[in-house]
């Protein structure tokens, strides 16, 4: 309980650092003021590795803090003709928005669950970032019928 309430208030103080320096802006296609600016990760499905680009906010700084532990592998399931989704095993901060989703994104939903979109969704969700560099069909393909196994790490 310490380590999380250390890690909020590291998250705080690093919005407010952003905010005091005129940083806001708006670069997601939400229509919101998280930026794309959280740093990245790699995403490990089967042999293949993928880069995402995380959005800021105290959600991917605490996904950030757990990576830098070590790699987090997460077992997902299929969803609804439209997402895979797997638990975190913990909670982190969310900062939950209504979102339409698009292919790739990377999605926290009810604060423990890790989400990889590959169709559409309008929800309230925290946003975390977006798969670099993929089609909806190559994602498909790439996260297969059923269970899939995912290693997220930290690139930094």
């Amino acid at each position: 309980m310490k380590k999380l309430t250390i890690l909020l208030i590291m998250a705080l103080s690093c919005n407010l650092t952003v905010c005091a320096q005129g940083r806001s802006g708006n670069t997601s296609n939400s229509g919101t003021g998280n930026t794309p600016s959280g740093g990245t990760m790699r995403i490990i499905i089967g042999n293949r590795e993928l880069t995402a680009t995380l959005v800021q906010n105290s959600s991917t700084e605490a996904l950030r803090e757990l990576l830098r532990a070590g790699p987090l592998t997460i077992n997902m399931r299929d969803y609804g003709n439209m997402e895979k989704v797997g638990s975190f095993g913990r909670n982190l901060p969310r900062n939950d928005e209504r979102i339409t989703t698009e292919p790739g994104d990377l999605i926290l939903y009810q604060g423990n669950a890790f989400v990889i979109y590959y169709a559409p969704n309008t929800f309230s969700f925290t946003r975390l970032g977006k798969i670099n560099n993929i089609t909806q069909e190559e994602l498909k393909r790439i996260l297969g019928e059923g269970n899939v196994t995912v290693i997220l790490e930290a690139t930094e």
